[in-house]
């Protein structure tokens, strides 16, 4: 018997076993996210009592609750935003990454490069994208003009997360 037939038989069997519960869109529940924060050199937030986090995926926008679907995420620039119990809220701003969202409301972002949104200056954000123009639209090599390209588009989700 190959293993294809046998992993048939194996999924048959299961079916007639009692059906797994089926989850819908997420309900506000009264727990908490357990919400971890990661650079490859550091954790940059980490708390066990966030309500909830807005984060920018590939696939739009995002808010994520405790108890949300489980699901893997891609994120693109832009800002997350962390609403704590308390009321306040934290903003960082991600150069992309990825979203985990596990069963047990933990949530793991992690991201290469991430930083506070009160780090950055408005001024020097603009000053960066008028360069980017200039290297996007000029007579350089295919990679410098890829990789102006690229920045732009980081820094006008910046710029954007700063207005």
């Amino acid at each position: 018997m190959n293993s294809l037939r046998i992993a048939r038989t194996a999924l048959r069997v299961s079916k007639v076993a009692a059906p797994a519960a089926r989850r819908g869109y997420a309900d506000v529940a009264p727990d908490k996210i357990r919400l971890s924060l990661a650079l490859p050199h550091q954790s940059i937030y980490r708390s066990q009592d966030v309500v909830q986090v807005n984060i920018p995926a590939e696939s739009g926008e995002m808010g994520i609750l405790a108890s949300h679907v489980p699901s893997i995420e891609q994120l693109k620039p832009g800002l997350i935003e962390v609403i704590e119990e308390q009321g306040g809220s934290k903003q960082f701003f991600l150069s992309g990454g990825f979203a985990t969202v596990q069963p047990d409301s933990r949530l793991s972002i992690n991201a290469v490069e991430g930083y506070p949104l009160e780090d950055f200056n408005a001024d020097a954000v603009r000053n960066q994208i008028a360069e980017a123009h200039k290297i996007a639209g000029g007579n350089g090599s295919e990679v410098d003009i890829a990789e102006a390209k690229i920045e732009l588009e980081v820094l006008e989700s910046l710029q954007a997360a700063l207005k």
